[in-house]
């Protein structure tokens, strides 16, 4: 009878592990850490966009435009060299005049509303064969806002990415959305010329301004497009912009040190000194300014936006992966707990008829 009555004991015991068993891995389970979900086109729109300019270039060729980002609260913007060389000269414009984004921008260059906020711009350095320029925004209304630079090694082929410009015949300030589509190392045969390839629409306007990642961080300047072959049969969707490192070390050459966006946002530096005169590459020995690419305005809080249920990566190389339900395991213990109970009454059944 005492070892009858020690089983059920076990049991019972067993059904309090099993339990305690349940509640100790969804603990576990809900606890794990969800990777942050991207930031929505909106999201990124509404803080980047104030940091994108306009720019109008005069020249003996007449006038150019294009796109650049302000990379420094105080004025300093990178755009690409060909968008402020004379089209015939090679020689820098004239006159450059950049144009800060409105509150609200309804429709293009011809709409006067949009081009209020006009600024003179003066040309710091440039490198023809990068396609690169550095200007710096005369009377500045300082804090400007800032797109912050990101390391492009975290981008790979399909990573999501959007572009901010103003195309031709398109409105100013637009937004285009799309994906990496390849990735090339000195392309055109120019030593150092790292770019990725993006079927992100791009179109002439669009040159100089930032190719950004779902975190709000510019990681390329958007700089070519493919249009034609060479038998004259139309391509769409290749464009190209530079990647952001290779930005990033030729400003280093020009003394302007940008550092890329980190989690934990990093004191801002200030940047002293005249600006340097116009030339086409310049050691950083030269000049001593540092600037950290570090927004003026935090970044919005990333939310989950009817996100799609999560999936675990399978194919060749990798181990097979059963993807974690809560509703299986509940259901699972739950069969368990009702055959323990079972045991447990054809046990108290026995006992009863060996007492009778």
């Amino acid at each position: 009878m005492n070892a009858k009555r020690g089983s059920v004991r076990q049991l019972r015991w067993h059904r309090v592990i099993v339990a305690g068993l349940a509640l100790s891995l969804a603990a576990v389970m809900t606890a794990r850490p969800v990777p942050a979900a991207d930031l929505s086109p909106a999201q990124i729109y509404a803080s980047t966009a104030p940091a994108v300019v306009f720019i109008v270039a005069v020249g003996a060729d007449g006038t150019g435009s294009g796109t650049g980002s302000i990379i420094d609260a105080k004025g300093l913007v990178l755009t690409n060299a060909h968008v402020i060389l004379d089209g015939k000269t090679d020689a820098p414009a004239k006159k450059i005049f950049v144009y800060l984004k409105p509150d609200r921008v309804i429709g293009d260059s011809n709409t006067q509303a949009n081009l209020t906020r006009r600024h003179v711009a003066t040309i710091l350095a440039y490198h023809k064969d990068l396609d690169l320029a550095l200007l710096n925004i005369a009377d500045a209304p300082i804090p400007l806002p800032v797109l912050a630079f990101a390391d492009p090694g975290g981008i790979t082929i399909g990573s999501r990415v959007l572009a901010i410009g103003h195309p031709e015949s398109g409105g100013l300030w637009t937004l285009t959305t799309g994906v990496i589509s390849a990735e090339w190392k000195n392309f055109t045969d120019v030593p150092g010329k790292d770019i990725f390839q993006t079927e992100t629409s791009l179109n002439r306007g669009n040159s100089g301004g930032p190719l950004i990642d779902m975190e709000g961080h510019q990681v390329g300047v958007n700089s070519m497009i493919a249009r034609k072959a060479k038998d004259g049969l139309a391509i769409t969707s290749i464009n190209f912009a530079i990647k952001s490192d290779v930005a990033r070390d030729w400003l280093g050459n020009q003394g302007v040190q940008i550092a890329y966006a980190a989690t934990v946002p990093l004191p801002k530096q200030e940047y002293s000194s005249d600006p340097p005169a116009v030339s086409q590459s310049r050691p950083a020995s030269e000049t001593k300014k540092q600037v950290a690419a570090v927004p003026t305005k935090p970044q919005p809080t990333k939310v989950m936006e009817n996100q799609p249920e999560a999936k675990p990566e399978t194919g060749p190389g990798l181990p097979p992966v059963r993807p974690f339900s809560l509703d299986r395991l509940i259901k699972g213990l739950d069969l368990v707990e009702k055959d323990l109970e079972s045991q447990m009454e054809d046990m108290q059944a026995e006992i009863r008829k060996r007492r009778r």
